[in-house]
């Protein structure tokens, strides 16, 4: 449909990740099938039915109802030029949770239980660079700068790219896997399909596996490893800047996250009731 059309075309202005173009277009087709109509001739009313039974009837989390209606707002906003006709519909409070976060000592069981050698350094990658799953799969060889210690992250987040530190046992970890493998180009990390990247998906069922092997009790997906990539990093004295910048993080509100996350980093703050009549707590008055 000409509508649907046009939202393809303003997401793809707006360099939208095909992740987030994909699950756009789920949403709209979701909501047309609903309805049986097209959604130029629904309004807010039938917006706000559709997030209820998405709540009520289907049971979906607060963040995914918020997605559709994200999905919903671009297109109404976007493609049909009516963009009250979401604006007026309330958006669900997301209840605010910490990420989980794995121990160094659960990490290292993790890579231990994975036999592959590049999946290995493929979840090394992730972690060791703290990369999105995409970022890590779509590496090239060109990426890897030894002689710098960088990796060249072309692909981030909104098209964005950025340096992260290449880690020295990371380092060893990729030449092991490129001299017993030699992976056939462009990309560093293969898929099945020639010429295709190893897929996130095929990751994550790789991780589950080592989880379960490694007898790790947490929920771990490959963006765990990111979160504990950060949490370890401030723990160990980064600073918080630079973590945002190793993350690729536009705002410094989304990396602060890791600063409730951090137990030690809590623990090792001094309570005010610590200096009350000492020297350093002339300060307070």
């Amino acid at each position: 449909m000409e509508s649907m059309a046009r939202m393809e075309a303003e997401m793809k202005l707006r360099n939208f990740s095909a992740g987030t173009q994909e699950q756009y277009r789920r949403v709209v087709q979701a909501y047309r099938d609903f309805f049986g109509r097209p959604p130029e001739e629904l309004g807010a009313d039938k917006v706000r039915a559709y997030l209820l039974d998405l709540r009520d009837r289907r049971r979906l989390s607060p963040s995914t109802v918020k997605v559709h209606r994200a999905a919903l707002k671009f297109f109404y906003g976007n493609a049909l030029g009516c963009p009250e006709v979401v604006e007026v519909v309330g958006s669900p409070r997301v209840p605010h949770k910490l990420p989980e976060v794995l121990s160094g000592s659960e990490v290292e069981a993790l890579l231990a239980a994975i036999r592959s050698l590049k999946y290995r350094a493929a979840v090394m990658t992730t972690y060791g660079a703290g990369l999105r799953i995409s970022e890590a799969c779509g590496l090239e060889p060109r990426d890897i700068d030894s002689r710098r210690m960088l990796i060249h992250v072309r692909r981030g987040k909104g098209g964005d790219a950025r340096f992260v530190m290449l880690s020295e046992r990371l380092l060893v970890a990729l030449r092991a896997y490129w001299r017993a493998q030699r992976p056939p180009g462009p990309f560093l990390f293969p898929g099945a399909l020639p010429g295709r990247a190893l897929s996130p998906a095929a990751v994550r069922r790789v991780i589950s596996k080592a989880v379960r092997a490694a007898g790790i009790t947490k929920r771990v997906t490959p963006h765990v490893l990111r979160h504990s990539f950060a949490t370890h990093l401030l723990e160990t004295g980064t600073d918080i800047r630079t973590i945002q910048v190793l993350l690729g993080h536009r705002t410094i509100r989304t990396t602060q996250l890791y600063a409730q996350v951090s137990t030690s980093v809590v623990a090792r703050t001094k309570s005010p009731l610590d200096v009350l009549a000492t020297k350093e707590g002339r300060v307070l008055g």
